[in-house]
């Protein structure tokens, strides 16, 4: 590789990501204020940047580990002092691997035993709505299995652009996902004053004012909402289902917060069990793709990089596609696939993990709740700050109000930057020879 420009043109626009920027800032943050670098020393600094539930101190779950460290030392099977059920599921989960071992890989799809577990798991949770096993697709992470998708939707070479309804906020690792996949983002809004509710005059007028710029392809839903802790209630999804199927658009639904919802009076309701309460009309030729993941608030497990996706009513063609896409990859780890066995399928009543897995369940949803509602307090009461309170998830998205006066001395100093960076881009001489583009900060 002699210079990035002979590269590929979209390699030359990859910037550095969001989280990337974060972990850049808050890193030597962190080793300040631990090593009393800073004005201030603090013996613990608890590092909520990326919302990695064990990075800022919750535990993982006794039960989980347990299984884990069967499947990864074999010999601990025969280890008495371990409950009988983590060394019955470590065996099953054993019996599910290539050579029972953890080492083998599996098909690129996933481990058929841990899909089958899925399909089951989303059946219970959505009241006998049937879930199928061909239809799960295991990926190392959710946005891997999004990726995929929205590799699926990008227009080809002489092709009208495509594009993705979005919302906004929206989940910081989504538009550099639909860059990377050549896919469009179109804006829509979300109701603040409603708590970040979905409002479908907005989805109506966003999609108005594209309609000669690119061709909607998808709608993307964050439920419970990524970054705002909004939990959509019934009616907000049908509407939303009835605004698909109206504008043909792929309904593509971030669900990984599903078991983290803590409101008042609220509950998460999946978009596939509404889909299918709806009739025929609408479960059977509305598409959805829905993901689930291991880095939910009380799993936890972001590093074992595991999550899932189910698609709905996509036409068989497309499933080969999707199949020959994953294929491309290594399987998921296959660790991180026994930690969502796990997830899905947790300790029943009876089982001898399942008070003390009760327990640390209850404990991390206290913490997150009590969490959410102490960080909201605080926002709320700084000057010139205000924040929505969160129902589900683990993030807040508060609104910081800045004078006029100081707002328009901010527009004055990005003046003279831009001036001051198109006569230093005058003087820089161009890679090619020729005149140097002016460009905006």
């Amino acid at each position: 590789m002699a210079s990035l420009q002979e590269e590929d043109p979209c390699e030359r626009t990859i910037r550095e990501t969001s989280q990337s920027e974060r972990y850049n800032v808050c890193g030597p943050i962190t080793q300040q204020l631990t090593q009393g670098l800073h004005h201030q020393t603090f013996s613990q600094v608890i590092d909520i940047s990326t919302a990695d539930p064990h990075r800022a101190g919750i535990k993982p779950t006794s039960f989980l580990r347990r299984v884990l460290a069967v499947c990864l030392c074999p010999e601990l099977l025969r280890d008495t002092n371990l409950p009988v059920d983590v060394r019955q599921r470590a065996l099953q989960l054993l019996q599910a691997c290539a050579g029972g071992s953890v080492g083998a890989y599996s098909a690129s799809s996933g481990l058929c035993h841990v899909r089958q577990s899925i399909a089951e798991f989303i059946t219970r949770r959505d009241g006998g709505v049937h879930s199928y096993a061909e239809n799960i697709f295991i990926s190392s992470g959710s946005n891997r299995g999004l990726m995929i998708v929205l590799k699926l939707l990008a227009g080809g070479e002489g092709q009208p652009v495509s594009c993705v309804l979005t919302p906004v906020p929206c989940p910081h690792t989504l538009p550099p996902l639909l860059e990377g996949a050549g896919v469009t983002a179109l804006p829509y809004d979300l109701r603040e004053e409603g708590g970040w509710a979905l409002d479908l005059d907005l989805l109506h007028r966003a999609l108005r004012t594209t309609r000669e710029r690119c061709t909607p392809r998808a709608i993307f839903i964050s439920n419970p909402g990524n970054p705002t802790g909004h939990v959509q209630d019934r009616k907000s999804i049908e509407e939303v289902i009835h605004f698909a199927a109206a504008e043909r658009l792929l309904l593509l639904v971030d669900e990984v917060y599903q078991d983290s919802v803590f409101g008042q009076d609220t509950e998460f309701v999946s978009y596939k069990k509404v889909l299918f309460d709806m009739g025929q009309e609408y479960s059977e030729r509305v598409e959805l793709v829905s993901f689930h993941s291991l880095s939910n608030a009380y799993t936890g497990e972001c590093g074992l990089r595991a999550a899932y996706m189910e698609v709905v009513n996509m036409d068989p063609a497309v499933m080969t596609v999707i199949k020959i896409l994953l294929d491309m990859d290594i399987s998921a780890p296959i660790i991180g696939q026994l930690a969502l066995d796990l997830m899905v399928h947790p300790p029943e009543p009876g089982d001898p993990s399942y008070d003390s897995y009760t327990q640390e369940l209850l404990l991390c949803r206290a913490t997150l709740t009590q969490n959410a509602k102490r960080a909201c307090e605080v926002l709320n009461g700084l000057p010139g700050w205000s924040c929505q309170p969160a129902a589900g998830g683990v993030f807040l998205y508060p609104r910081l109000c800045v004078p006029p006066n100081l707002t328009q001395e901010a527009k004055e100093v990005l003046a003279r930057l831009v001036s001051f960076h198109r006569r230093l881009m005058d003087r820089i001489p161009h890679p090619d020879g020729g005149v140097a583009k002016h460009g905006g900060l």
